[in-house]
């Protein structure tokens, strides 16, 4: 059964050496082209995605960790975003015997296509497509690395940040071999909540329909000052993932720093025992050979 669970006390992590995240080594990196077919009404096109793959020394197999980008506003942010590495957050996953892989989805960096994610316009946004189309981009990387030798097959872990959470939270309703379990970080789509909620309702009803075919635990992770998302905007998607069927343990942190919808990449060393905790739960810890 799924828990909302409210932390008010930052406790865990105390004891961390300031730093100790960015000194955990990276191994084996490798740049790698995802290929990706898109079908479209009329035709049928490969696309190579642009991603950063990196495995622990020896030969395997190891669990697989998807992790997946955010998404700026700006047009010519998400071309001009060079590939992500997030090497503080590979580094602590390689510690704990996983490979690897960050895809770049259509339309960011240097992957070949349009930008797919939209949802359309403001008052009629369709996030449940839009989605969809995430999840595309991220299921090719989860069977790109599948076929790789290191790679152990029968477990997979996806993590997403932002737009991205909410593509794995996609990726998830739709089935993956191997998946053991999601972790959503701040995930969601539409504009910042000073901006209005951007067909919020839309946003609510994905996340209840991705619930009910959803067969594996996810974790949410998010902040009290999220600048995306309220802490009211946060507990509807929960809910409604929840009321659905789905399996979503909640975590709703303090306010960190000027904006926790940042958490995943400034705040390693706050939600790490909270993912190893769950890591532990799926039997992903202590395995890799």
């Amino acid at each position: 059964m799924a828990i909302l669970v409210v932390l008010f006390i930052l406790g865990f992590g105390a004891a961390l050496v300031p730093g100790a995240y960015a000194q955990l080594p990276l191994s084996n990196e490798e740049v790698v082209h995802i290929p990706v077919v898109v079908k479209k009404q009329f035709s049928t096109k490969q696309m190579m995605l642009e991603g950063t793959a990196y495995r622990p020394d020896g030969n395997g197999p190891f669990p697989l960790a998807v992790l997946n980008h955010g998404s700026p506003r700006n047009a010519a942010d998400r071309r001009n975003w060079a590939r992500e590495r997030y090497p503080q957050q590979s580094a602590w996953f390689l510690s704990r015997g996983f490979a690897v892989v960050i895809p770049m989805r259509r339309g960011y960096a240097g992957s070949e296509g349009d930008w797919a994610e939209g949802g359309g316009p403001c008052n009629r946004s369709d996030w449940f497509l839009a989605g969809r189309e995430s999840a595309k981009d991220i299921r090719a990387a989860v069977e790109f690395m599948q076929a790789r030798p290191f790679v152990d097959r029968s477990r997979i872990l996806l993590v997403g940040q932002s737009a991205g959470g909410f593509g794995v939270l996609a990726l998830a309703a739709e089935g993956v071999k191997g998946l053991k379990g999601v972790i959503n970080f701040a995930g969601g789509r539409g504009l910042p909540q000073t901006e209005g909620k951007c067909s919020f309702d839309n946003v609510t009803y994905s996340t209840g329909q991705f619930g009910r075919t959803t067969k594996v635990p996810t974790l949410w992770i998010y902040t009290e000052n999220d600048s995306v998302f309220s802490v009211p905007m946060i507990q509807e998607m929960h809910t409604a993932f929840r009321k659905s069927g789905g399996d979503a343990e909640l975590i709703l942190l303090p306010p960190f720093e000027k904006d926790g919808h940042l958490l995943f990449s400034r705040g390693v060393k706050l939600w790490s025992p909270l993912v190893e905790r769950f890591l532990d739960r799926l039997g992903l810890l202590g395995l890799a050979k």
